[in-house]
């Protein structure tokens, strides 16, 4: 989680894009609650691979240990001070990379319910998509091994996209390709890639197996994060649940659910739903909000708002109707 989320700004100027609410709870702490759910067995260390200190500061590693300990495991950090590509960011934790492990790219949300075979060497998680000449994908042989990973193939391959999740009986096997990868400069697009260190594990005939998600969603771009949040806010209400603190002030106003709606927040001759998420202590005033994320601590007032994504600690008083503005900004 290195990367300073540009494809997500301005929501990503000060806040870490795995940290980015997604209907109501981090992107990260979402993902691994579900991985760890996948798994199905205790966790004994969690490894973070950040940035540098001055965008992930004190209080991102405070985060990350605080979701560790919620999942009885250790916070292990580490640094990638240069974007030197996945190769290179798994291998920053190189002294922590044995045993059976799970490799994270934490800008994705998923929902699983299949076990894996933990025998195999690997397993790599993939979703059909309809186009797959716009993802990585998996080739399979006849008995549903891969064999291949290809990059937005031209001709048909298969429809598995890749989505940044894999599993690993032994890392140290990655690693140790990864080593060489490293050592011989072998880049692609000026970066060191996993997929050499997982092509070669395939060379030596390590067994990869196919894991398959029930829902993937990308929160790479703000479009993608108000489809995300929209996803889950449906998938929630499905399981019955409801995400509507008791501990809002409702004045004249409609929740048209399903929404998520923190703690301390106003709604005031407003109507606010479906779809909608707004964080802790946030103000609604006279205003009509629909598939729209809004974090902590904003005010919002006289908006007729849809497909939209407000900050933390924003003012937004107006007519536009879809808004994207990051934290701590005024638009009145």
């Amino acid at each position: 989680m290195a990367g300073r989320g540009s494809r997500l700004r301005p929501q990503t100027l000060i806040t870490p894009k795995p940290l980015v609410p997604i209907a109501g709870i981090p992107i990260l702490n979402q993902l691994v609650s579900d991985t760890i759910k996948l798994v199905d067995e205790p966790i004994d260390e969690m490894i973070f691979i950040i940035g540098d200190p001055i965008f992930f500061d004190k209080n991102v590693e405070k985060n990350l240990d605080l979701l560790a300990k919620k999942h009885n495991s250790k916070a292990t950090i580490f640094r990638q001070l240069k974007p030197l590509g996945t190769g290179h960011a798994i291998m920053c934790a190189k002294e922590s990379l044995s045993g059976s492990a799970i490799v994270i790219y934490p800008d994705t949300l998923i929902k699983a319910d299949q076990k894996f075979d933990k025998n195999a060497d690997a397993v790599i998680w993939t979703k059909k998509v309809s186009n797959p000449e716009a993802y990585g994908v998996v080739k399979l042989n006849e008995h549903n091994e891969i064999i291949d990973l290809v990059e937005k193939p031209k001709n048909f391959i298969s429809d598995l996209a890749v989505i940044g999740i894999y599993y690993f009986k032994e890392i140290s096997q990655l690693k140790e390709k990864l080593e060489i990868v490293i050592s011989k400069n072998k880049m692609n697009s000026g970066e060191y890639q996993i997929n050499d260190g997982l092509l070669a594990m395939m060379k030596d005939g390590r067994k990869f197996l196919v894991g398959e998600v029930k829902e993937w969603h990308d929160c790479g771009n703000v479009k993608k994060c108000i489809a995300a949040n929209k996803a889950m806010l449906t998938i929630l209400s499905k399981n019955n649940n409801n995400f509507v603190s008791k501990k809002i002030k409702s004045i004249n106003s409609k929740i048209i659910h399903p929404c998520y709606i923190d703690e301390h927040v106003i709604i005031k001759d407003s109507s606010v739903g479906p779809y909608v998420s707004i964080g802790k202590g946030s103000e609604i005033i006279n205003s009509s909000i629909s598939n729209t994320i809004i974090q902590a601590n904003s005010v919002i007032k006289n908006a007729d708002i849809e497909k939209s994504m407000i900050g933390n600690n924003c003012t937004y008083d107006g007519r536009g109707r879809e808004i994207n503005i990051g934290d701590f900004s005024e638009l009145i």
